[in-house]
């Protein structure tokens, strides 16, 4: 491992160490900054639309590709002593800690059956997620297993499979943590390669139990499934943020992708909630033209639901709308198909991929989204979504953190808008990718490069770019 210094200024060339973060004591700890996964952090930052420009660029060189985003845990105890963490987990399942202020590597934790996995389709795009216990974090690898790391040596703690079928079963999605629980969903590979089915998988934090699953096709058989378990297949569950939790009550709500519907036991393309023990449905809805959209493999569940507040989820699909859905209409087991709720096109009118962000900000919500070719604002009020900005830069999923909106490019760049204008205040050089995705926190962003297609061998870098040196 080596840190890369071609970005830094001389200055920075004499000691090798970050400039001092302008807020401390914030984190970072899952996909989507909290457990509803609403990509808005309220923290302060320190970076303004007045400094962006002025940001720079520093590079660790990771060993394996990350097609994700990072987690980040300000003074935690690694191998003795207090630092200041991101962790990522490569597509291959080796997670990685690096020391946000010395830009260097921790430590890594690489699971026993690497090899097997290493340059195979069979992969993860999964972000980690840190225990409220600051000790520990989970992470996920192609195995089909949750692992329990700690967080002072990457030490292995437990390791539980959440799938029988790891070579078609894929965790795409980034793990939660509420309320003692670790909560993780499964999808499948590209190209739809059956057989396989979404479920959500609860396990005991303290001990990796698995305590329950739900299954979204043949739901009612609360087990993992062998393939000849149940006739149906695919309904992955595979948005960008997986599974998203209301804090409040603990409910869980997941969107599903193609396959067979029938309203009783099989629930492709639907949105569906849960209890927080995902042992009962509580509410769903599928799109009236269920049937047409898995002919024309149109995922209404292609993103994950977004809490607005006031009782309402926006819904992205493949068919390039974003629902607002009352959740109060669609409670209870029976089937919800035949009202559609109101809709608004997409950020470009492309497939809504990336997760959307929601902000809560004075007295208004904002959602934000990104598509294949644009990038949009909406503010949603008395159940609707009305249009603000947009601009034709397309990305991946957004982040909102002090009053600014951060979109990367996969083709290369990171963007910084005023989120409430959409007035462009920067854009950062930065490489090539696929879902990965920026955090800000502690007066830091972080953004790994690389993708799945065509680099799942390569090594990467983790972007960290912070205010220059006073």
């Amino acid at each position: 491992m080596k840190w890369m210094l071609r970005h830094l200024p001389l200055t920075f060339l004499a000691i090798a160490t970050l400039c001092p973060a302008a807020d401390t004591g914030h984190d970072w700890p899952q996909f989507g900054f909290d457990v509803a996964s609403s990509s808005a952090s309220p923290d302060p930052t320190g970076i303004t639309a007045a400094n962006a420009t002025s940001l720079v660029r520093h590079q660790v060189t990771l060993n394996g590709t990350v097609d994700a985003s990072a987690i980040y845990l300000h003074g935690v105890t690694v191998k003795g002593a207090k630092h200041n963490v991101f962790f990522v987990t490569t597509l291959f399942g080796k997670t990685i800690a690096i020391d946000a202020d010395q830009a260097a590597v921790l430590w890594e934790f690489t699971p026993a059956q690497y090899a097997t996995w290493d340059g195979t389709r069979q992969i993860t795009n999964s972000t980690p997620v840190a225990d409220p216990d600051r000790l520990h974090i989970y992470a996920a690898a192609p195995d089909g297993a949750i692992r329990k790391l700690a967080i002072e040596d990457g030490h292995e703690v437990w390791s539980t499979p959440i799938t029988l079928l790891p070579a078609r079963e894929k965790m795409a999605s980034p793990l939660k943590v509420f309320r003692s629980h670790v909560i993780a969903v499964t999808a499948g590979y590209i190209g739809d390669r059956p057989p396989y089915q979404g479920h959500v998988a609860i396990l005991n934090a303290a001990d990796g139990k698995l305590l329950h699953v739900w299954n979204s096709l043949c739901s009612d058989r609360a087990v993992l499934l062998q393939p000849d378990n149940c006739p149906a297949t695919q309904s992955a569950i595979w948005g960008r943020a997986g599974a998203v939790i209301d804090p409040t009550t603990g409910n869980i709500f997941v969107a599903t992708g193609n396959g067979p519907w029938d309203g009783k036991t099989n629930w492709a393309d639907a949105l569906i909630e849960l209890d927080p023990d995902a042992t009962k449905m509580l509410g769903n809805y599928t799109p009236s033209n269920n049937e047409a959209l898995r002919a024309r493999d149109l995922d209404m569940g292609s993103a994950s639901p977004a809490l607005l507040g006031g009782g309402y989820i926006a819904q992205g699909g493949k068919d390039r709308l974003i629902r607002v859905i009352n959740i109060n209409a669609i409670a209870g087991t029976e089937p919800h198909e035949n009202d559609d709720p109101p809709s608004v096109p997409t950020a470009s009118g492309g497939m809504q991929l990336p997760a959307t962000a929601v902000w809560h900000h004075n007295t208004d919500t904002w959602l934000f989204a990104a598509d294949a070719g644009g990038t949009a604002a909406w503010t949603f009020k008395d159940g609707k979504l009305s249009p603000v900005w947009k601009n034709a830069t397309g990305g991946t999923s957004p982040v909102v953190a002090g009053g600014l909106l951060y979109v990367y490019d996969p083709r290369g760049g990171l963007h910084i808008y005023d989120a409430e204008t959409g007035t462009e205040a920067a854009k950062l050089e930065a490489g090539g990718g696929h879902w990965n995705s920026p955090i800000v926190v502690d007066g830091r962003i972080a953004l790994p490069e690389g993708g799945s297609r065509g680099q799942a061998a390569a090594n990467s870098v983790l972007n960290i770019w912070t205010l220059p040196a006073k």
